[in-house]
């Protein structure tokens, strides 16, 4: 019931990605949407279960084959600049190649995922979800999963025009993203 009162806020005054990588830790989630701060509401445990278990799963592949290194929800990605977008996904995924040398692994990295999964939370409106595959796509990812735990279904886009609606009878696939990669949706909402 709490998740479904809580609301994301949003500020007047722009912001940029350097400004919000200096906000004091105060237990929050935000990111930044064209200059502008938005305040996450924090994820229920169902949501954070269904985020965990995929992850899991997919982190253990990934580090299995050696294919990249996958990412938790605190981690943003910059997708554009001037006004900055700032983006944290429930999951993401960078194949190995790309990832940044070390020294340069501060702050928010400018590039896209090859793969995010965002997690959909009764709060979230079917706007917001559309409004950030969009974003992913255009950035640059290669694979969103939309996950609806309530629905027990997950919407697989490999553009706006590839688009896979997948039930608990169906297996997520990673494809070329993440070669090898399968899951039973029955898996995820056990």
């Amino acid at each position: 019931m709490m998740d479904q009162v809580l609301e994301k806020t949003r500020t007047k005054a722009l912001m940029t990605a350097e400004e919000l990588l200096r906000l004091p830790d105060d237990g929050l989630r935000y990111e930044l949407v064209k200059g502008e701060l938005i305040t996450m509401a924090p994820a229920s445990p169902r949501h954070g279960r269904v985020a965990m278990q995929l992850g899991r799963l997919l982190a253990n592949h990934v580090a299995e084959h050696q294919l990249g290194e996958v990412y938790a929800a605190e981690s943003g990605f910059k997708l554009a600049q001037d006004p900055d977008t700032v983006r944290a996904p429930d999951l993401s995924f960078i194949v190995r190649e790309r990832i940044p040398p070390r020294e340069e692994q501060d702050g928010f990295w400018a590039i896209a995922p090859d793969l995010v999964a965002e997690v959909v939370s009764p709060y979230d409106t079917a706007q917001d979800v559309q409004t950030k595959v969009v974003e992913w796509l255009a950035a640059g990812v290669r694979l969103v999963w939309v996950v609806y735990p309530d629905e027990r279904m997950v919407t697989e886009y490999r553009s706006l025009t590839q688009v896979r609606v997948l039930t608990e009878e169906d297996s997520l696939d990673g494809g070329d993203v993440v070669p090898g990669f399968t899951c039973p949706l029955s898996e995820l909402f056990d």
